[in-house]
């Protein structure tokens, strides 16, 4: 991939003008459908759209169904992907826009407001979904309307992809692949803006052990129980780790102190709990921060980490505790240090690591999860070996007896700074917005990685904290205007031009 500082500023902004009739479905979207915004992203966010929650996707795309008619626009059910068109003239080539319906999980303790009420606080929307991905969703929805009721001539068919399971198993669009032909090109409105011109690989280090003591229990308690974590792709909030005397009157006086004593990452504490009467368990509890584990990771406050450094020391020989050693050693910064993960590359940047979650599995092992948004040059298989050489290397030195299994197929994912479309869209942002900024790269992974000929365009913008996967997800009501207008700019430029030949191509 070319520099990035190979894009040319100024000329953005420079004999750059809107595409005839774009101030026409811009006008109009301030008039009449500014005032819609917000009030629809709540009703899109009252879908409990996690995985598994199969009948809340089912209403969602009963209600995507109903919104796109009195939208005056047409919608198709693809199953896990679901279709709403602005259609073009006969044989006209599909600009495909994509974005999720479906959301990361939620301890709901944690937040301030219920998670799936779609509240709006001051001069927000909260809720799960706000930011990643039902904001997005309606910007989209809106910006189709305003274009087909306000904009110029299109030449294009509009084509809206809601997929249903990007946070999870992301099987969405490999089925939807299987029996319907892509768009010509896509935007996937899921990340930030201007353009991302470089996603970074999701690794996934999954390490499993046995639970329990390794030897012969040489302190008064054992570990009962470690869990910590929501979702791989959120920077734990909480970890939990339920110690049991088993041997003598319990005191657990002393190894409270110890616990408190030992140093904490920024922005993370540590609570011991007793159940009432019960004085044979303690609970240790880590608070944190939650956030995207790949676009705004700086922003999180990892409280598996933080348990991990308050136990060091602390704990009999068990399952646990190797984890817990692991994730130390794993989490020392965010960028793969502790790893062994030091190189740097002037555009991609360094590796970015999240110490997930520690959950009990089905066979009775418990697992920790490691997620590493990877840039080039290793790739799955290098990685693969490079990280089990790393667990082989720490099993040896501690006699741990840790089992690696993970998730190494992804790749990063590279487009020229100076291909067609990316001028195109970096234009459009310029106008609606005066600023000429430099394409991205992302952390993590979008839908462009899954669609031909897909590129993510916004709708997040540069320079702000990115609350998607976070407690109290939210998105700024201005926020979700201006990326609507941004789109709508984009469109009648894209969708009402000719056909974009080799669009990533110069």
């Amino acid at each position: 991939m070319r520099a990035v500082a190979g894009i040319l500023a100024a000329g953005l902004l420079a004999g750059c003008a809107s595409p005839r009739g774009a101030e026409g479905a811009g006008r109009y979207y301030d008039r009449e459908l500014a005032g819609r915004a917000a009030p629809l992203l709540r009703e899109a966010i009252r879908f409990e759209t996690v995985q598994g929650n199969v009948a809340a996707r089912d209403a969602q795309h009963a209600w995507l169904a109903k919104k796109a008619s009195e939208l005056g626009l047409a919608s198709r059910d693809r199953g896990k992907v679901f279709e709403i068109e602005l259609p073009g003239p006969p044989g006209a080539p599909v600009l495909g826009l994509v974005v999720h319906g479906d959301v990361q999980p939620v301890d709901a303790k944690a937040w301030s407001i219920p998670p799936f009420e779609g509240a709006i606080a001051g001069d927000a929307v909260l809720g799960r979904g706000a930011a990643d991905d039902k904001g997005p969703l309606v910007q989209a929805l809106l910006a189709m309307h305003a274009l087909d009721r306000a904009g110029p001539p299109r030449t294009h068919t509009i084509r809206l992809l809601v997929g249903s399971d990007e946070e999870s198993d992301n099987t969405d669009i490999k089925e939807y692949l299987a029996a319907n032909a892509p768009p010509d090109y896509s935007l996937v409105l899921d990340y930030v803006f201007p353009v991302v011109v470089g996603e970074k690989a999701w690794t996934g280090l999954f390490l499993d052990t046995d639970p329990g003591p390794r030897s012969i229990p040489e302190l008064p308690f054992r570990v009962k129980a470690l869990r910590a974590g929501l979702s791989p792709s959120i920077v734990p909030d909480r970890a939990e780790l339920t110690l049991l005397w088993v041997r003598g009157v319990p005191e657990w006086g002393s190894l409270v102190e110890r616990l408190k004593s030992h140093p904490l990452p920024e922005g993370t504490r540590i609570e011991t709990e007793q159940p009432l009467g019960d004085t044979k368990h303690l609970t240790v509890v880590a608070h944190g921060k939650a956030a995207h584990g790949g676009v705004n990771i700086e922003g999180g406050r990892n409280a598996l980490v933080a348990l991990a450094r308050a136990t060091e020391g602390l704990l009999p020989s068990s399952g646990e505790n190797d984890l817990l050693a692991f994730a130390r050693m794993a989490g020392r910064d965010l960028y793969g240090t502790g790893l062994g993960l030091a190189e740097s590359d002037p555009i991609w940047g360094r590796y970015l690591v999240n110490v997930a979650t520690v959950k009990p599995q089905d066979n009775g092992t418990l697992r920790l999860q490691i997620v590493l948004r990877r840039p080039p040059p290793r790739n799955g298989a290098q990685i693969k070996e490079y990280l089990t050489r790393r667990v082989r290397e720490f099993n040896a030195r501690t006699g741990a007896k840790l089992r690696v299994d993970g998730y190494w197929d992804d790749e990063p994912l590279a487009f020229d700074p100076e291909g067609k479309l990316v001028r195109r869209l970096l234009a459009a942002y310029a106008r609606v917005t005066g600023e000429a900024r430099k394409p991205a790269v992302a952390g993590g992974g979008t839908y462009a990685k899954r669609l031909p000929n897909s590129i993510a365009f916004g709708m997040w913008f540069p320079d702000k904290p990115y609350p998607g996967h976070d407690v109290d997800e939210k998105i700024p009501i201005a926020d979700l205007h201006r990326g609507a207008r941004i789109l709508i700019e984009a469109l009648s430029d894209v969708a009402c031009g000719p056909k974009i030949e080799a669009p990533f191509a110069r």
